[in-house]
């Protein structure tokens, strides 16, 4: 695409140096945004070289490098602990905190998959979905199995630490910096791994709970669409309590990406795994982060 650049990505350790090599040249670029994520942002697939991430697939108005700390599996709640990501909170407000052109954040997507695979037995309120005896012998669709008591209060979970990050940005020098959410593409649940006995991951939450194979991508949709609410109302409850509070969402949900086939085991559609990209589906998310990130950075 004419007059866009990709990206350069480096670790957070480069920001300060070590040895001889000092500080990293920010000087050489004309925008630097900070990154903080899942596996969305960092690997999906083991050996990594087996697919890519958004950041990679970015390309951009001007010359741009991302301080990335994403962590596969890393959940919302741990990305800004001063014991998980000690060094994401000192770039972001602490003695090391640069001015940030952006901050890019994907998570909210491992906090669904650990929450769903509770076990049958535990009390209502610590599960997304609903046990068999529960949902009863009538037709269902896909958000009848889903638990109220559990999804109320992981929804209060995800949006405390959310406005806990917030409140981490808007303590320091990053107050007006735009930050940058996204919300996730429907994804079948189906037995594809991601390799090394990592995954699958909704596939047997679903069977523990006797969802019938009719019914998976149902319930597979109603919780990503709810996460993608979720994200829309605590941006949008935010804005409205400080309109200048700078946060936006990049849209995956609407990005085009091509589901998997059911019972698919490896590549299928834009999934390299269950809950993993190829890097075509990737560049389709990048496409979604641009049209966010362009007016801001470029």
């Amino acid at each position: 695409m004419p007059g866009r650049q990709p990206v350069q990505i480096i670790d957070p350790h480069a920001v300060i140096g070590s040895g001889e090599a000092g500080p990293y040249p920010f000087d050489l670029y004309q925008r630097k945004c900070l990154a903080q994520g899942d596996s969305w942002f960092s690997i999906g697939a083991l050996p990594p070289t087996r697919t890519t991430r958004i950041l990679a697939e970015l390309t951009l108005p001007k010359s741009t490098v991302i301080v990335n700390c994403a962590y596969p599996g890393a959940v919302l709640h741990r990305m800004a602990s001063t014991t998980t990501s000690p060094m994401f909170r000192r770039l972001l407000a602490g003695r090391l905190a640069n001015k940030w052109d952006a901050i890019l954040l994907s998570g909210g997507g491992n906090d669904i998959i650990d929450a769903v695979g509770a076990p049958p037995a535990a009390p209502p309120a610590a599960r997304l979905l609903r046990t068999a005896a529960e949902r009863g012998s009538a037709s269902l669709a896909g958000a009848d199995y889903l638990s109220e008591p559990g999804w109320a209060a992981f929804a209060t979970r995800i949006g405390a630490v959310f406005n806990q990050l917030v409140d981490l940005r808007d303590s320091g020098i990053n107050r007006t910096t735009p930050l940058v959410w996204h919300n996730y593409a429907r994804v079948m649940p189906r037995p594809a791994p991601a390799g090394l006995g990592f995954g699958p991951w909704l596939l047997p939450a679903l069977e523990q709970f006797a969802v019938p194979a009719a019914d998976r991508l149902a319930v597979a949709d109603a919780l990503t669409s709810r996460l993608r609410q979720l994200i829309a109302d605590l941006v949008a409850a935010r804005c409205a309590r400080d309109p200048q509070c700078a946060l936006y969402v990049a849209d995956s949900w609407h990005a085009g990406i091509a589901l998997a086939e059911p019972g698919s085991t490896d590549v299928s559609g834009d999934w390299i795994n269950e809950i993993h990209l190829t890097r075509d589906g990737y560049r389709k998310c990048a496409a979604a982060w641009q049209q966010v990130l362009d007016p801001i950075l470029g």
